[in-house]
């Protein structure tokens, strides 16, 4: 039997230890749980570590949780890590009964070229604003781009690191409803979103300043405007941001009290129809100079309709069309709303392309997808659809630290990400997490990029619906067929020289651990 001072050397000894742990814990900067959960946050990591050999037994496989199963947010973490993002021992995916399983058929003779470095960099290929003469058109450097997320739905620290992962993986960052705070100042080009609540740009009414927004664009690094309508796991309702969230630097930026819950209204007051909706397109282009684009959720095709004959009769309208599905994420919506209002993503975008398609503005219009397509089978399939470019939101959320807690609409984020909490946000790390972010998109482009070479294209823009086929259990079913596409649609019918498009950039590796 242990003597008493052998039992308070123990102790003391595991006092010591554990207070240690919690030391390093509070001082590292690589995992946010653990800085802001010392020594029990290390209980997440060993439970993940042998969460396969719980779940053979206990718990769910690696594909039923939702919105992102288990696989898909391996693929992001390790791929933002750098870390074998490889897997073995063959697809768990039931590729047979799930419905419309995406398959894509590869060419017996792929496109022949040098091997795809890790580092890639593609273009897009279409020119922002060409079509209609702006000023200030532009190409995007990267096909793959950081949807909009505001900040006050997201912390400081975290949209300082979606920033400045932007800048360093070359691509374009949403500043979302929200306004542009100085936490989207760090290198990363800007498209500014202008909500129902004109946050940056509203008078003392609540009403668009077209000055102001002038203003703001002579200020940021803004490359392009675009106008929200819709969110698809909002529609029709608004943006919120709850009261707990709203700081006083959120309120500052927006013209709101402080911890008041932040509610734009529904619906424009700059416009009410079509014609409206062009007029301010075109006053906006005209005053900046700047690609103007519209973002919606599908709901009534009337709206596409009647918007394609007025572009069509007038010769004018919006530069590039961002399309949400209704899979698509937000940081608080009331649950009916993200369970039943607006089309999902692969119902919506056909509808709206074709409504362009038709009437011949299709190569008029860069059309950008949203909705969980962050993942390369479905980005690859939003391309061949239509989408000349893809914006990643939660996604990009994952690859900065967020665990699919799915606590966004209470403040309480346990990574950082979602909350302005202080002692939350502390966690994140935004020179390690922006890094990781550029990681990630660099691997969601290559292998976009490495799956249209398979396919026997050389840009991921090239890639058809003839190259995919969609499996139940019914058998295989050609894409063209299942979504009603001309031979044509979904690619642009003058792809640049893709030489140009395509080539080698610089993005750093992330730590791995």
């Amino acid at each position: 039997m242990a003597r008493p001072s052998a039992r308070r050397a123990a102790l003391a000894a595991a006092v010591a230890g554990v207070g240690g742990l919690a030391a390093y814990d509070l001082s590292q900067r690589r995992h946010a749980i653990l800085r802001n959960f010392p020594v029990v946050g290390h209980l997440r990591f060993w439970l993940e570590a042998v969460g396969p050999e719980l779940r053979q037994y206990i718990v769910t496989d690696n594909d039923q949780e939702r919105p992102f199963t288990r696989d898909q947010r391996r693929w992001v973490y390790t791929s933002s890590k750098r870390e074998n993002s490889l897997t073995g021992f063959g697809t768990d995916n039931d590729l047979e009964t799930t419905p419309d399983y995406l398959i894509l058929k590869h060419a017996a003779f792929p496109t022949p070229g040098p091997t795809v470095p890790d580092d890639v960099e593609v273009a897009c290929a279409k020119v922002l604003g060409a079509a209609h003469g702006r000023r200030h058109a532009f190409r995007p450097r990267s096909i793959v781009n950081l949807s909009a997320m505001s900040f006050g739905s997201l912390s400081g620290a975290a949209v300082e690191a979606l920033n400045r992962g932007a800048a360093l993986a070359g691509c374009l960052h949403n500043t979302g409803e929200g306004g542009v705070s100085r936490h989207h100042e760090h290198g990363g080009e800007l498209v500014w979103q202008i909500g129902t609540g004109y946050f940056g740009c509203r008078d003392e009414r609540g009403h668009l300043d077209l000055g102001r927004l002038v203003a703001q664009v002579q200020r940021a690094p803004i490359r392009a405007v675009e106008i929200k309508l819709s969110q698809g796991a909002k529609a029709g309702l608004g943006g919120v941001v709850p009261g707990v969230k709203v700081t006083e630097e959120i309120a500052a930026i927006r013209g709101i009290p402080v911890g008041e819950d932040c509610l734009s209204p529904p619906y424009h007051s700059a416009f009410a129809d079509v014609d409206g909706l062009i007029d301010v397109v075109e006053r906006i282009a005209e005053a900046t100079g700047l690609p103007v684009g519209i973002k919606s959720a599908v709901g009534e095709q009337a709206f596409w309709d009647d918007l394609v004959a007025r572009m069509a009769a007038r010769g004018e309208g919006p530069d590039f069309v961002t399309v949400d599905g209704g899979e698509g994420g937000s940081g608080a919506a009331p649950l009916v709303f993200a369970d039943h209002v607006s089309l999902p993503f692969r119902i919506g975008f056909p509808r709206v392309y074709r409504a362009f398609a038709e009437a011949g503005l299709a190569d008029d219009v860069a059309f950008v997808g949203s909705g969980k397509l962050g993942l390369p089978g479905t980005g690859l399939l939003a391309m061949a659809l239509g989408c000349d470019l893809v914006n990643v939101g939660r996604e990009a959320m994952l690859s900065i630290g967020c665990i699919q807690a799915q606590r966004c609409h209470t403040g309480r984020c346990p990574t950082g990400v979602a909350t302005q909490v202080p002692w939350l946000v502390r966690g994140l790390d935004p020179d390690l997490k922006s890094a990781r972010c550029a990681n990630y998109v660099v691997a969601l482009r290559r292998e976009l990029l490495r799956l249209a070479l398979a396919c026997g294209h050389a840009h991921p823009a090239a890639v058809d619906l003839d190259s995919i086929e969609l499996v139940d259990q019914a058998g295989a079913r050609p894409a063209r067929e299942r979504f009603d596409y001309r031979p044509g649609w979904g690619t642009p019918t003058d792809l640049a020289d893709v030489a140009d498009l395509v080539r080698a950039a610089g993005t750093p590796t992330a730590p791995t651990s």
